[in-house]
């Protein structure tokens, strides 16, 4: 099944808090990445089958922006990204995220 990298990135903590929360309970994706992209913006990265990570990113974008003060920035999801993209970027399986990956 075709795996997937879903980003959302967010003004503050609370609205990544909220949506790194509802992404992971949404659906069966595994966080690979979390950090602060520029000034207040934070970021939150999830890898899964392409459904589910689809299904993650409505989920946590809608978590983000219910969150008190919380704006949504932008996301993205990519389809089954190339190895070199992965190698690359901080977004493949680490040491950390595999005892929770949910596929």
């Amino acid at each position: 099944m075709p795996m997937a990298v879903g980003v959302v990135e967010t003004l503050g903590f609370p609205a990544v808090l909220a949506a790194a929360d509802a992404m992971v309970k949404s659906a069966a994706v595994t966080i690979v990445y979390y950090g602060q992209a520029e000034s207040a913006r934070m970021l939150v990265a999830v890898r899964g089958h392409v459904t589910e990570v689809q299904r993650a990113v409505e989920a946590g974008i809608e978590a983000g922006e219910q969150a008190y003060g919380g704006q949504v920035i932008t996301h993205y999801i990519v389809p089954n990204p190339p190895e070199n993209v992965e190698t690359i970027l901080p977004i493949h399986f680490t040491e950390k995220s595999e005892p929770f990956q949910t596929f």
